[in-house]
């Protein structure tokens, strides 16, 4: 890890509504995420309901060794549902309850004359973590409905009362200038964020797709993301419940070498949701399990 430190529990919430994405914060000598602040984005609204959503291929992938290849459009069969919200409860170790989070869709309407899905995700330690280590932090994407590759990613984070905005327009050419109120951020096409590449995994058609892999950047930095399928039919038990889910392994690399100290699992529900039940987590610092406690 060098010099790097890790949130611990920020460094959970982003993964766990990310399914493998993840931000690290850099300790002192090294920039900090850009004090910008953009809560609703110009040209944001909601569609007439028969508005049609795109069904495009995203940009090239990361994977150095493998630049050719394109990740797969999501599976058009399984529309996100505006108005959902999950529920997960966090455990680090053997300590559970430690943080609470919420995922949501907000919407779906016009981006940047794009049709684009409004995701959120709402991270908040528990005592007895949050005596010591007290996090609220909003995060906010907005993606393109037909791939889920990022159009704007969204930081609004308070840790031990310290605040930091962040509001990060992507361009994978640098030729779209960032809004005022938000920072360019230069990426590779096909490109997802924390948010857009859970929403996508849950996409995939596992039984005809068994591995994908793309960049995503966590608003610091950008990395590839590997997933494949592990297993059709999982029993998993969470405080919802107790399902049959498929078991998607998720790996990260950081310019092209795999992260050993960083490995992840995912558990979608075998429903026509396709549900993110469960999430284990094997950290540098611990291994963590975000568990599906409510849905709407």
């Amino acid at each position: 890890m060098g010099q790097r430190t890790t949130i611990g529990i920020a460094t959970l919430a982003a993964l766990g509504c990310a399914a493998g994405a993840f931000y690290w914060v850099h300790s002192k000598g090294e920039p900090r995420f850009p004090e910008v602040v953009s809560r609703e984005p110009p040209g944001f609204r909601q569609p007439p309901p028969a508005a049609n959503v795109a069904d495009v291929l995203p940009g090239k992938s990361s994977k150095p060794t493998d630049a050719k290849k394109s990740a797969p459009p999501v599976d058009t069969s399984l529309p996100l549902k505006a108005g959902e919200i999950l529920e997960y409860s966090a455990s680090v170790s053997k300590v559970s309850s430690v943080a609470n989070l919420k995922v949501q869709i907000a919407g779906r309407g016009n981006f940047s004359g794009k049709s684009a899905w409004h995701l959120q995700a709402f991270a908040h330690t528990q005592n007895p973590l949050r005596m010591v280590f007290e996090l609220d932090d909003q995060f906010d994407s907005y993606s393109d409905a037909g791939t889920l590759v990022s159009l704007q990613y969204e930081m609004h984070l308070s840790e031990r009362g310290q605040k930091v905005e962040s509001v990060q327009r992507m361009t994978a050419t640098g030729k779209e200038p960032a809004p005022e109120g938000a920072t360019e951020a230069r990426v590779l096409p096909g490109t997802r964020d924390p948010l857009g590449i859970m929403q996508y995994l849950r996409c995939v058609d596992w039984a005809k797709t068994p591995e994908v892999s793309g960049p995503v950047y966590d608003g610091h930095k950008l990395y590839e993301v590997r997933a494949k399928m592990a297993g059709a039919s999982e029993s998993v038990t969470v405080p919802l419940g107790k399902y049959s889910a498929s078991k998607i392994e998720i790996r990260v690399l950081d310019n092209g070498v795999e992260m050993k100290d960083a490995a992840f699992t995912l558990y979608l529900a075998n429903l026509p949701a396709r549900t993110p039940v469960l999430l284990e987590a094997t950290l540098p610092f611990a291994s963590a399990r975000v568990e599906l406690v409510k849905a709407k």
